[in-house]
């Protein structure tokens, strides 16, 4: 059962947040928590609550994303992130070639790891602008092209069958919940139309 299920309502019944955006907002924190591997390019001597850090330049250390984005806006510290824009690529390359009725596999975080790639890439624009700026325009219309075409396949089979199992392994947790709502409007409206005509 999931947590979501206990989601706070308004007056009227409906959610105070849609789920999407609540999943969405639990993977983030989950992504801000990871470690990341950090070059320090300068001494830190810091103490956050649990964390403690006392580093010289030249260390390599991991801690969690979130330490590693302020200290590297100070630049204190270089993140030795995995090529996600090659991860990002690769994924909309596979959506590309796979059949119409067919569904690539993605992790769960995929789009929480695809904004937060895009919001770097935003950051970095200042410092290299017109090619950063250049590779940021091509992904997110990459990425656009990419929402598009798993809307549409993950419609198409929401409308004509339940999630199982396999399938789910390959959606994020948003196509999730929006698959589910696809199937249960479609399920709900069946039941009224069918009703009416038999």
């Amino acid at each position: 059962m999931s947590p979501l299920n206990d989601l706070p309502t308004m007056a009227n019944g409906a959610p105070a947040q849609p789920r999407i955006e609540v999943l969405n907002d639990s993977y983030r924190v989950g992504y801000a928590l990871e470690d990341v591997r950090v070059a320090f390019r300068r001494d830190v001597k810091i103490s956050v609550g649990n964390i403690s850090i006392d580093a010289k330049a030249g260390d390599m250390s991991s801690i969690p994303r979130w330490v590693a984005k302020i200290l590297a806006g100070q630049d204190a510290v270089e993140v030795q992130s995995e090529d996600l824009a090659a991860y990002l690529l690769r994924a909309i390359s596979r959506e590309r070639i796979a059949k119409a009725h067919e569904l690539s596999g993605v992790d769960a975080d995929f789009y929480t790891r695809a904004s937060d790639y895009l919001e770097s890439l935003k950051e970095r624009v200042k410092e290299r602008e017109r090619e950063r700026e250049r590779e940021r325009e091509s992904l997110v219309n990459s990425l656009n092209e990419f929402v598009d075409y798993r809307v549409s396949k993950i419609a198409k089979l929401a409308a004509v069958s339940p999630l199982t199992a396999e399938l789910e392994s390959r959606l994020s947790i948003e196509e999730r919940e929006m698959y589910m709502s696809i199937n249960r409007a479609v399920a709900d409206f069946r039941k009224v139309v069918l009703k009416k005509i038999g």
